[in-house]
């Protein structure tokens, strides 16, 4: 059967060139994995989710395994942990041998031991995880096997004051303690293997790479061997010696950090790589991406990844007749595979000797500069303040935003970035009337005219109602039945997605697809202005390309003004006209965002900047944790952690205020920069 490659989506970057790292030897390993089969199942229905997986882990050795949602990660790390649910009633075949153990023939007795003992866990989200009845001392003591030595490792992972924090409470903690707490859980008893899956995936880049360089410290101070589960290659370049990439169920590249990051012989390797946002991403041409969204990987035994040919064909772009005969053995990689380089894929000599045709995408045509006469929201002195009880259970007052003055033009797009707790989504939901307890004044659309994007696409879907159900609830009421079908199906095709989602529900559809319902259902009426609420952070970087240029098409057909809250500084430039930065309730600094990128002018944007992973990159972490908006610094909330900061920051607290743009004022209003710090001007 000859299989057609789908049309180019767009240009494949050159992946660009990354530090060496060795390959580590793998004699003795700690773990291996040696065709392994693992099916599940469900509802009566039998899926094979792990096809012949083969995988050596050596002593001391960090391994990252990267694929999009669904490509087997997670079941593959819960099989090498013993942790599969047994509802699921899994079948396993091959070899599973993990530090000195049988899990295929090990009793649950020595299975809990040997989780106790010889190996260590971190979970994407610990909140899941801890006990929330239980301080988080005591947890940790339960595994330590003492409070001395629970606050011993407390103290070895980074968590300040480890003596008070014994006694908190999970909630009382912020993500990225929790996430410490787990790491020392994780080092108790000294194992032989972590497996850290999705450990930095909700958490702001600074915390994430303070988290990055603890991980990659356990070899070290520990000397064992760590598995990292991640879906951004940007991240396992960070910490990894070698990169296993996985596609629906199967390892297709597995190599050196350095031989998958600058000569990948897999497509969907080079698919990932191209999807990847960097701090110099082309603004001016749309983001490559992977075509066609596959909605799970699980299959039923004899379906597509059990035998069928090359499971990823389908969105291939170099996929020819044989690709469809068979499954590709994982095989060495033509002249890189010599020290370890493999991979699956019956054309890598030709993508890897040859080189790979990248097709140039039509540069899009410039958007109209906003207008800078009447703002559409405009904003002055915001102040919100929320009653909440500390972590001693009494009443305080907590300052979300202090002070906020802001602008929205027609047809403007504004990135708001900042860590968790900097006040981002409550300025979003005051500027939508959605939050009323606030002081200050906020002017502009309301109703039906301002539409909100949410992070977690699935809840803000009712479940129990058809996709038709929720896009014709949106149409005004006498719009009559024939009209609201064409504009729903309208919608979709805008959206990119095939008529038969209408009849579908939201549990039926994947991540991405259930994030561009919640896009259609927010435009089918155009609004004027377009909230969004870190819509991308939890996608795979293929389908947040895709959403991030949906949302870029939006503005452009439509007019639509955009704020967009994100964590992560290359997504702000791709969206953002304008680049707000934001710390414990206040903008900090604000203007166009190549100028916010390129030539920070406030030192916690610059950290911001320098704290986004990239291959080849070493990422400084930011030191300590961000202020309490409970008790926030005199001064200068970010004078703590400052690396510049002189006494009179302590002191003084200083408004935004227009700042110098290439040696220059920039009086010019659309070049408009502006910073709040005492020492603009200086660094």
């Amino acid at each position: 059967m000859d299989v057609a490659a789908p049309p180019s989506t767009g240009t494949l970057p050159d992946p660009g060139p990354v530090s060496t790292v060795s390959t580590v030897s793998t004699a003795d390993p700690v773990a291996r994995l040696r065709g392994l089969d693992v099916s599940l199942e469900r509802h009566g229905v039998r899926s094979q989710i792990l096809h012949g997986v083969d995988l050596e882990i050596g002593r001391g050795e960090i391994v990252g395994v990267v694929g999009e949602s669904g490509s087997g990660k997670s079941v593959m790390s819960m099989a090498m942990l013993g942790l599969l649910p047994e509802s699921s009633r899994p079948r396993i075949d091959g070899t599973l041998e993990v530090a000195g153990l049988d899990l295929r023939t090990a009793s649950p007795g020595r299975l809990r031991e040997a989780r106790r003992s010889r190996l260590g866990v971190v979970f994407q989200d610990p909140m899941t995880s801890l006990n929330p009845t239980m301080t988080v001392g005591r947890q940790v003591a339960e595994k330590a096997g003492s409070p001395d030595e629970a606050v011993r490792l407390m103290r070895e992972v980074g968590i300040p004051q480890p003596e008070r924090r014994y006694r908190s409470y999970p909630h009382e903690l912020s993500g990225g303690l929790r996430q410490r707490v787990m790491i020392a859980m994780a080092l108790a008893g000294r194992p032989e293997l972590v497996v850290a899956d999705e450990p930095t995936t909700a958490l702001d880049v600074t915390v994430q790479a303070q988290i990055l360089r603890l991980l990659a410290g356990l070899r070290d101070d520990v000397g064992c061997s760590v598995v990292m589960i991640t879906h951004d290659l940007g991240v396992a370049a960070q910490v990894a010696d070698r990169i296993a990439v996985m596609y629906r169920g199967r390892i297709v590249e597995i190599g050196s950090t350095e031989q998958v990051l600058e000569h990948p012989r897999h497509p969907y390797t080079l698919g990932l790589l191209g999807s990847r946002l960097s701090l110099d991403s082309d603004r001016t041409r749309p983001l490559w991406s992977l075509p066609t969204e596959i909605t799970g990987a699980t299959s039923a035994t004899g379906a597509a990844g059990g035998g069928g040919g090359c499971a990823f064909r389908a969105r291939c772009r170099f996929a020819v007749e044989s690709c469809g005969a068979g499954a590709p053995p994982l095989d060495a990689a033509g002249e890189h595979g010599a020290a370890g380089h493999r991979v699956a894929c019956f054309e890598s000599a030709r993508l890897g000797d040859q080189g790979v045709t990248r097709t140039l995408l039509d540069p899009l045509p410039p958007l109209p500069e906003p207008d800078r006469g009447a703002p559409l929201i405009q904003a002055a002195e915001l102040t919100c303040t929320f009653q909440v009880r500390d972590e001693r259970g009494r009443k305080a007052r907590l300052g979300a935003l202090r002070g906020v003055t802001f602008d929205l033009q027609p047809g403007e797009s504004v990135a708001v970035v900042g860590e968790s707790g900097s006040g981002k989504s409550t300025l979003l939901r005051v500027a939508g009337h959605l939050e009323k307890r606030f002081t200050g004044s906020v002017r502009g659309p309301s109703g039906t005219d301002v539409q909100m994007v949410f992070q977690d696409a699935g809840s803000s879907l009712t479940p129990w109602m058809t996709i038709r159900e929720v896009l014709h609830e949106r149409l005004p009421r006498r719009t009559d039945r024939a009209e609201k079908e064409r504009r729903a199906l309208a919608i979709l095709d805008r959206v990119g997605l095939p008529p038969a989602v209408l009849d579908a529900r939201p549990g039926e559809l994947s991540g991405g697809q259930r994030q561009r319902v919640v896009l259609a259902r927010a435009t089918i009426v155009p609004p004027r202005v377009l909230l969004c609420d870190e819509p991308t952070s939890a996608l795979d970087v293929s389908v947040a390309a895709n959403v991030l240029n949906l949302v870029n098409e939006m503005r452009r057909e439509l007019g639509i003004a955009v704020m967009f809250v994100t964590h992560d500084l290359a997504v702000a430039r791709i969206v953002g006209d304008r680049i707000a930065v934001m710390y414990l309730g206040r903008i900090v600094e604000v203007g166009r965002a190549d100028d916010v990128i390129a030539r920070p002018q406030h030192p916690y944007t610059r950290n911001l900047v320098a704290a986004v992973p990239q291959p080849g990159v070493t990422v400084e972490p930011l030191p300590g944790e961000p202020a309490s908006a409970l008790d926030p610094p005199t001064g200068c909330a970010f004078h703590p952690r400052c690396p510049v900061a002189v006494p009179e920051c302590s002191s003084t607290l200083v408004g935004i205020q227009l700042t110098a743009v290439d040696g220059r004022p920039s009086a010019d209003v659309a070049r408009r920069h502006e910073v709040a710090c005492l020492r603009r001007g200086e660094i």
